[in-house]
């Protein structure tokens, strides 16, 4: 009878593996059974940058300052006069003549710019361009890299889920097995007690899961700016890691050419310089241009009734030379060069940072990968398969599927450090580096 019993538990334990490993690819409860196509990565970050309003408001900053260029180049405006003196009130005849040797005047001036005032006020403008475009392409990658933690975390807390529920339905298979040996009287009642009170910890372990993800998924959703009920939302990627790294080398030349905020440092320079050369010419005295016509029919000289005049007005600069901008330009210009040098620093500091982070996931997912997985799957199967033939006490089989919970979740865990220390060298780095 009991070598009877025996076997059934042993067929009953290679029918649970087969359920198992049967389950493995089935979509974990508490995912989207009524969502849509689940959306790739690349789907995730056009959309965002389609609709995220904090984007769209600073590209809209640089599009300003592409219009104040239009206004640095204009011309300054012509100036016209027109006056008229010296109305006579007086009769003539008996018939009332008001306008009669009244004085007329017209008069056009111009203000004449020198030193190319107008071209260098374009050129700083254009630099100013530059520089907010460079910020605004910082702003997307620092934007970008909260997006994509959004999304590993989407991903890490969709693979946990799954796991969550796998182990659910593991032990719901060990309590089954478990009551049908009570029965047959091959375990206590205060050992089934313990096996079927474990269950509840399953059952905290999911249901933390899937709070997880959701809340991750809505956080993706904010930053898409995308009011789709959560239950029709979804992503799918490659939830893995790669033990290929480039030399730290490549990556720190790859962030000298690459990160915007250290291109926009280097237009700052520039920028710096062109508004020092505007501050020298703004310095320089600019005439105004004038010329004028005059009818005044009140000369006793019949030929001198219609007369011209041309003026030339010249500001004498002799207490203000904008010597007060003139210093505060050049002022600027080293301070532009100390803040380059600054963020050139601070490029090589992420770099080295990110890097370090990821060889440090690396190094640990290594023997994870190729070891701890299979040990902990082997040793919880084997304890397993022993307790169900009497083999293995009560003990020994809750610390088994204990260790391998714990070094199932470490596993995914570090999954998703080492994505979210790659998603930082890609930051770091200005591109994505690492896909």
């Amino acid at each position: 009878m009991k070598r009877l019993t025996r076997l059934l538990h042993a067929i009953a334990f290679l029918s649970l593996l087969l359920i198992t490993v049967s389950g493995s690819g089935q979509v974990a409860p508490g995912g989207q059974s009524g969502a849509g196509q689940p959306l790739s990565w690349d789907q995730v970050k056009a959309r965002f940058e389609a609709a995220n309003p904090a984007l769209k408001a600073d590209a809209l900053g640089v599009d300003e300052l592409k219009a104040a260029e239009t206004t640095a180049f204009l011309r300054p405006n012509p100036q016209f006069t027109f006056s008229t003196d010296g109305t006579q009130l007086t009769p003539n005849h008996g018939v009332w003549q008001p306008l009669r040797g009244t004085q007329y005047q017209s008069n056009l001036s111009y203000l004449y710019e020198r030193e190319h005032k107008r071209q260098l006020r374009l050129e700083t403008a254009k630099d100013a361009t530059q520089v907010a475009q460079s910020t605004h392409e910082d702003v997307e990658r620092n934007l970008i890299f909260e997006l994509r933690s959004a999304f590993i975390q989407t991903l890490e807390a969709k693979a946990i889920v799954k796991l969550a529920q796998a182990d659910l339905d593991y032990y719901d298979k060990i309590i089954d097995i478990s009551q049908n040996r009570f029965k047959s009287g091959d375990i206590a009642q205060i050992d089934l007690d313990r096996i079927e009170l474990q269950r509840v910890q399953y059952e905290s372990e999911l249901q933390t899961a899937l709070v997880n993800l959701r809340t991750s998924k809505i956080q993706l959703l904010q930053l898409m700016n995308d009011r789709s009920p959560v239950e029709q939302f979804d992503v799918d990627g490659a939830f893995d890691f790669s033990s290929e790294l480039k030399q730290l080398e490549e990556f720190r030349q790859i962030a000298l050419d690459s990160r915007p905020d250290l291109r926009a440092a280097v237009e700052q320079i520039e920028q710096s310089r062109a508004a020092h050369k505007l501050a020298e010419a703004n310095g320089s005295t600019d005439p105004t241009l004038s010329g004028w016509w005059t009818h005044n029919p009140s000369f006793n000289n019949p030929n001198d009734v219609d007369t011209l005049g041309l003026s030339v007005n010249i500001p004498l600069r002799i207490f203000d030379r904008n010597q007060g901008e003139k210093k505060r330009t050049q002022i600027d210009i080293d301070r532009s060069q100390q803040l380059s040098e600054s963020t050139r620093s601070q490029v090589f500091g992420d770099v080295d940072s990110a890097y370090a982070q990821v060889q440090s996931n690396v190094t640990l997912l290594k023997p994870y990968k190729s070891k701890y997985l299979d040990q902990s799957t082997r040793v919880r199967d084997t304890v397993t398969f022993s307790y169900q033939r009497g083999g293995a006490s009560l003990t020994d089989f809750l610390n088994a599927q204990s260790e391998y919970r714990t070094v199932q979740l470490a596993y995914l865990q570090l999954i998703g450090a080492y994505l979210t220390a790659a998603s930082q060298l890609n930051l770091a780095v200005g591109r994505e580096v690492i896909p």
